[in-house]
């Protein structure tokens, strides 16, 4: 075969090879991105949906700016997408959510995240897709000292407050029905501060939810000292942040950005500068979840 021929097939050769390489090459780059990360690489904002009133995890603070453990969370997953997405210049947009609102709005796509205090049960999982567990909690009663309730038997016959939609609302719903607490009637609240604010009308003779949340609310009300949270915990509340369902790729960034928050140790001085004004400290099951999810890279 002649040199010249030779040359030109090995050219040609190498022409396709590089069309087909380049191809490859613009296929994978278009292709790198789906679900979530592509939605926020396309619009250059990440959607964080956030409570207004769920200190000291997701509340609006003295500018009414979302603020709380829940957020500073939620905001290291945002800089694990800037940095994935090479997007330094992200803008992450908030939209308030509620109790009743927050399941639609991840499934709709109203909001990427939700930051606020929802626990991650199988029936939601059904929904929408968790993160990592962020925290643990369990439903307790918030009474007043004078009734000398100490149990959820001793509201037998009265009233008690919960959130609409909440998992301490169908906790004590089951009770009821059950027969372990005769005769009580439940009064639902829209959130938190509806929730306290029933039981200080007297409205209620309890408030049952996250005694977490009844700790920050107490930090708040102007009837501290004649309130007080009892009882044993009702339920068991791990706490997730909220994605949309099918996106392993946006589930797995959410997850490498807590993981190493757990892992390097930053989550004790988050938690500490939420938690410690309200002496509270971090719990063996909560120091155990975070060391069981701290997995290696």
């Amino acid at each position: 075969m002649p040199v010249f021929s030779s040359r030109l097939r090995s050219g040609a050769l190498s022409g396709v090879a590089l069309v087909t390489l380049v191809s490859i090459c613009g296929a994978t780059q278009a292709a790198e991105f789906s679900g979530t990360l592509k939605k926020v690489k396309d619009s250059g904002t990440i959607t964080i949906g956030h409570r207004e009133a769920s200190s000291p995890f997701s509340f609006l603070d003295q500018n009414k700016r979302p603020a709380g453990y829940a957020i500073d969370l939620c905001l290291k997953v945002v800089d694990e997408v800037r940095t994935i997405l090479e997007k330094p210049d992200l803008t992450v947009n908030y939209v308030a959510v509620t109790p009743q609102t927050r399941i639609p709005s991840v499934v709709d796509g109203k909001v990427d995240l939700e930051c606020g205090t929802t626990t991650n049960t199988l029936a939601r999982q059904q929904q929408v897709d968790f993160s990592a567990i962020y925290f643990t909690t369990g439903t307790r009663l918030l009474t007043w000292k004078a009734s000398n309730t100490r149990e959820i038997e001793d509201l037998a016959g009265k009233a008690i407050a919960v959130v609409s939609g909440s998992t301490n609302e169908k906790a004590i719903k089951s009770l009821i029905d059950g027969g372990q607490v005769k005769r009580a009637q439940l009064v639902t609240a829209k959130d938190y501060a509806d929730g306290i604010g029933i039981l200080q009308a007297r409205k209620a003779d309890a408030f049952a939810t996250d005694d977490i949340v009844l700790f920050g609310l107490l930090t708040k009300s102007e009837n501290a000292r004649d309130l007080q949270i009892v009882g044993r915990y009702l339920t068991y509340d791990p706490y997730g942040i909220m994605l949309r369902r099918g996106d392993p790729d946006f589930r797995l960034a959410v997850n490498r950005a807590l993981t190493r928050v757990f892992r390097s140790g930053e989550i004790a001085k988050i938690y500490g500068k939420w938690f410690d004004p309200m002496s509270v400290p971090m719990s063996q099951l909560l120091k155990a979840g975070f060391e069981l999810q701290a997995v290696p890279e």
